[in-house]
């Protein structure tokens, strides 16, 4: 027997509960499916518990900073990594609870918890349940990628998922992968206590930023006694007793490192392989994620893809926005476009990263005209009067329209103080719109004025 749904919603992450709920208040009756945890990436296994985790850490290198302020503290400072974890806990459970209640109780939804399979461009099954509609939409994420490294399978390694579930102190552990995951977890895991090193195949950090912003990176988390091991051209594994023996093959220091764990941190996976997406005609590319268009429609009629699973974003504020995309086509008559979404995320080491458009790399390259403004971050008094005084910000404008072309802020309050110039440049206003404006001191954000008041030639 087949219970028929005017939509289907697989997954509840970021996207899946919010379009149920515009779908239930327009009068349909909706089917959400869920196979594990309410919330999806975000809520279990990416920003809340990494950012309570990262507050955590954050709190214990301050308190070891005391005496700069003037503090004096009883003792040496120390880490209960059970109580650390169970704070994080209680955060990302608090989420995940508020996320299942909202859409077990949601008029119109019913929630269905088992994995879905498509048996056709309809129709879905969960266990021995068969729904049908004539809408679809897909929310289901992605997971840590697990790479084919030699002797990847003979020892035990850790992924974003698991390091969550530790409740004691790695002793040294090594992360493979030098970008925004594994850069999060080897500050944190620094100031708890750990020995950290870090791989990484390429020639620098996070290849996405530029070669400033990387060098930067670097040099802050050396600063802290973080290794940093670039051009790793053959990672390998290796058990040794209780311990991970770790081939890099980098063009400097010892070939091995040895490690009392290992964390992987080279990408994500979508969840798509097992949908049966075959079967509904759903087109995926060579990584697995579904093809969509730029209102996110699927190569198969009703069918729409949502967040991490169709590679347009993979952060949670993409995801959310994939969802008002698609409510907006479908319910408000409003065209609204991915291709109208300025490229904008945040770093969430210390201090943090905050990007909004191009990096100076994509603005040299694009053949535009291109001024930049910098300012390092000794020369903001925020910074200074917090004594956080490490990274610099930097902006790009194009010569001729005067609009900001992108804005990188690697600084204390940087992920906020970014999103002035994302809220001007969605506004597509010219640069002096914020270097006439008049901001609050002391704040890090009134630097963005002087700073644009100070653009040169980039040549």
């Amino acid at each position: 027997m087949t219970t028929a749904f005017d939509a289907i919603v697989i997954g509840a992450g970021q996207a899946g509960p919010p379009l149920a709920e515009r779908l239930t208040r327009a009068g349909m009756k909706v089917a959400l499916i869920e196979r594990k945890l309410f919330g999806g990436t975000c809520v279990n296994t990416g920003c809340i518990p990494t950012k309570t985790l990262v507050a955590s850490a954050y709190a214990a290198h301050l308190a070891r900073r005391a005496a700069d302020f003037g503090v004096t503290l009883g003792g040496p400072v120390g880490v209960d990594m059970k109580a650390v974890k169970a704070r994080k806990d209680a955060v990302s459970g608090k989420s995940r609870t508020g996320v299942e209640n909202w859409v077990k109780t949601m008029a119109g939804c019913t929630v269905y918890e088992g994995h879905a399979r498509f048996e056709s461009p309809t129709e879905i099954r969960v266990g021995t349940e068969l729904l049908s509609a004539p809408r679809i939409f897909i929310n289901v994420g992605a997971r840590a990628t697990i790479p084919d490294m030699p002797g990847v399978d003979a020892v035990k390694f850790l992924t974003n998922s698991s390091m969550l579930q530790l409740d004691t102190l790695p002793r040294h552990l090594v992360i493979i992968g030098g970008s925004y995951i594994g850069l999060e977890f080897a500050q944190m895991y620094r100031r708890f206590g750990s020995e950290i090193t870090v791989v990484e195949k390429a020639s620098r950090l996070i290849q996405r930023e530029d070669e400033d912003i990387s060098a930067a990176v670097k040099d802050i988390f050396e600063e802290e006694g973080i290794a940093v091991r670039l051009n790793a051209e053959c990672i390998r594994f290796a058990p040794q007793g209780d311990n991970t023996v770790v081939g890099v093959d980098c063009s400097e220091g010892p070939p091995e490192i040895v490690g009392s764990d290992v964390l992987l941190a080279v990408g994500r996976t979508p969840n798509t392989a097992d949908l049966g997406l075959e079967k509904a005609g759903v087109e995926t590319d060579a990584n697995g994620y579904i093809v969509v268009d730029d209102q996110l429609r699927t190569s198969a009629a009703g069918i729409w893809a949502m967040g991490d699973c169709n590679g347009r974003g993979a952060f949670t504020h993409t995801s959310y926005n994939d969802f008002e995309i698609v409510a907006a086509n479908l319910l408000d008559n409003d065209p609204r476009r991915v291709s109208d979404r300025i490229q904008t995320y945040g770093l969430f080491v210390d201090p943090p990263l905050g990007r909004a458009g191009m990096t100076e790399m994509e603005a040299r390259k694009s053949g535009r005209r291109v001024f930049m403004g910098m300012r390092p971050m000794t020369r903001v008094g925020r910074a200074v009067e917090k004594g956080e005084t490490l990274g610099f910000m930097k902006i790009m404008v194009d010569a001729d329209s005067k609009e900001i072309l992108g804005a990188a802020i690697l600084g204390a309050g940087g992920d906020e103080a970014a999103h002035c110039i994302l809220d001007v440049m969605y506004a597509k206003a010219p640069y002096t719109t914020i270097q006439r404006a008049v901001h609050i001191h002391p704040t890090v954000s009134e630097l963005i004025p002087t700073m644009l008041g100070d653009l040169k030639p980039l040549v």
